[in-house]
């Protein structure tokens, strides 16, 4: 099985902030009201161009069918980028261009990327959505209100220390840390509670970046302001010195955290270039939590349209599993078909090709390198239960001779693929992608399968997903992760689910180790419990929870010129 092929992106694409300053936006309450039927009473306009969905609209919906869902993820990731925000934005516009009605549900950008090294996450090119420089910075201000909430847990926990310590909290068991939205080392790890008795009890501490908080995963899987109050409560901060758990509920901090969490908790809706809607909401980090846009965004989504476009972090081997495994899991969430992101360049760079001589022809290459990719394609047809089609996020630089090689290796298991050029092209570069997804979606009989089941010990679900998922022979825990593991099942969360914290570029937990390693062994450092988001993280290799600036970070080119306009933004 082929897709069609379509010519190559043939044009120069202006920078995405040009091309993003240049859209026509159409005014929010319009869209919404044209597109998806919403009346202005039901929006909470944050300008123009953005808006919340008030709650109570939210809970209206409950009663309607849900349309279909499809999941955007991809191959292991290279330095090259691989363009998957891009993709699920151009795959919803060509739906939408075909005359289905479709919304693209996806993540809020984190400003430490778009300050570091990553720069913008509002798709690319013509396949992008808008207003891109709102959305990469500040937006609606749900970042900002989960840090609070979670600094504020920080505050009244170290306020109870210097009060008397009533509930005999240990502070050297203190597991929860401050956080702030930017890239910053120099405060990964700190100390508190200096300069006398009047400033509190000293202590070790840090700070995560706002998207690692179990903030920020708690409001991605919320459902409502009760479920997102009672796992607020639930969150496990650090443990009594007789070794039980202290809970933000006793520290009858939960409650306020809610309150400045009401209006986050609201979906937020913007549009594409081409005016297809797009619910952007929350951003939790795709390692060290499950990298998706909310539940509740999701959700809401399928309520609105026949065909919602979301997308899951990093590679089918953590992104999708986490998305089937922790969210789906949770929320009930079952997609139709999965799009898996692929390029010509990805594949030559699996095949060990340098990044500096990725745009010469080496067809041997993308021979060598579609180990990664059959992988991924395996993994989401047996071990996940889902049809899945391949798009080929075309370049410049890609070859016929390389391309037809994709087509035919991708054909040879048995899947579809389709070249696509929505960057150049928009909505219409996408469109044999889309009539390639709709027909993946009728031609489906299965459901979906979890990886594992709940009643499996956190051993066994770490074995399950290591073996299955990375082709590798087992797991083994180092000794603290160990008597941490045993202690959590002990204390009651041997249920959950877990959430696999290993570097995106390899199956393995070696960054280096490029196409599809087996046998490998992955060995977990360190265990933590995300008692209020409902998972217990297991942290492989050099995994990082307050990223830091690179030497020349994006930051350098971001500036306002004399109009106001931001530019250097990408």
């Amino acid at each position: 099985m082929t897709g069609v092929t379509t010519s190559a992106q043939s044009r120069t694409v202006p920078p995405d902030l040009e091309i993003a300053e240049a859209a026509e936006i159409t005014p929010i309450v319009e869209l919404a009201r044209t597109r998806l039927g919403i009346e202005p009473d039901a929006l909470i306009p944050y300008g123009h161009t953005k808006a919340k969905l008030t709650l109570e609209y939210v809970r209206s919906l409950a009663g309607r069918p849900d349309g279909r869902l499809v999941l955007v993820t991809a191959i292991s990731p290279t330095p090259a980028g691989e363009g998957k925000t891009t993709t699920s934005v151009g795959l919803a516009d060509a739906l939408s261009s075909l005359g289905e009605n479709a919304i693209v549900a996806l993540r809020e950008p984190s400003m430490g990327p778009v300050f570091g090294m990553k720069g913008g996450a509002a798709g690319g090119g013509y396949a992008q959505v808008v207003p891109m420089t709102d959305i990469n910075l500040n937006f609606t201000g749900d970042f900002a209100a989960i840090a609070a909430a979670n600094n504020l847990l920080s505050a009244v926990l170290d306020n109870h220390l210097h009060h008397g310590n009533a509930l005999g909290i240990d502070p050297r068991t203190i597991t929860w840390k401050r956080v702030v939205d930017l890239n910053d080392r120099a405060l990964r790890d700190i100390v508190v509670g200096l300069g006398g008795v009047a400033n509190g009890v000293p202590r070790e501490d840090g700070f995560d970046i706002v998207v690692a908080s179990e903030v920020m995963a708690i409001l991605c899987l919320a459902t409502s302001i009760a479920d997102l109050r009672d796992r607020l409560g639930g969150i496990v901060v650090g443990y009594t010195r007789d070794k039980q758990p202290v809970r933000a509920r006793d520290l009858q901090v939960h409650g306020a955290m809610t309150a400045i969490l009401r209006e986050a908790l609201a979906p937020n809706l913007v549009q594409t270039l081409e005016h297809t809607p797009a619910m952007i909401h929350g951003g939790p980090f795709a390692n060290i939590a499950h990298g998706c846009n909310s539940v509740m965004a999701t959700q809401t989504a399928l309520k609105l349209a026949d065909y919602v476009v979301t997308e899951a972090g990093f590679g089918a081997d953590l992104g999708a599993e986490k998305f089937i495994d922790i969210k789906c899991r949770a929320s009930g969430l079952r997609p139709s078909a999965v799009v898996v992101v692929a390029t010509v360049r990805a594949l030559k760079y699996h095949g060990g090709v340098a990044v500096a001589d990725l745009g010469a022809e080496a067809v041997d290459a993308v021979t060598s390198g579609m180990t990664n990719l059959r992988r991924h394609l395996r993994n989401v047809r047996d071990v996940y239960g889902l049809p899945a089609v391949v798009a080929l996020n075309r370049f410049p630089s890609d070859t016929d001779a390389e391309v037809a090689e994709v087509l035919r290796l991708v054909a040879d298991e048995g899947f579809a693929a389709y070249e696509a050029t929505h960057y150049s092209d928009g909505g219409a570069g996408a469109q044999d992608l889309a009539r390639g997804v709709l027909g993946a979606i009728e031609a489906s009989t299965g459901g979906m399968q979890l990886v594992y089941p709940d009643e499996m010990s956190l051993a066994q679900k770490a074995e399950a997903v290591a073996t299955r998922v990375y082709g590798a022979a087992g797991v083994t825990f180092e000794p603290k992760a160990a008597r941490r593991l045993a202690a959590i099942e002990a204390e009651g969360y041997g249920h959950l689910p877990v959430c696999m914290a290993k570097t995106q570029s390899s199956f393995s937990t070696d960054p280096t180790l490029r196409g599809a390693p087996e046998g490998h062994t992955v060995t977990v450092r360190e265990v933590r419990l995300a008692a209020g988001a409902g998972f217990v993280v297991l942290v492989t290799g050099d995994i990082m929870t307050m990223p830091g600036l690179p030497r020349t970070p994006a930051s350098n080119h971001i500036d306002v010129d004399d109009d106001g306009r931001i530019v250097g933004l990408s």
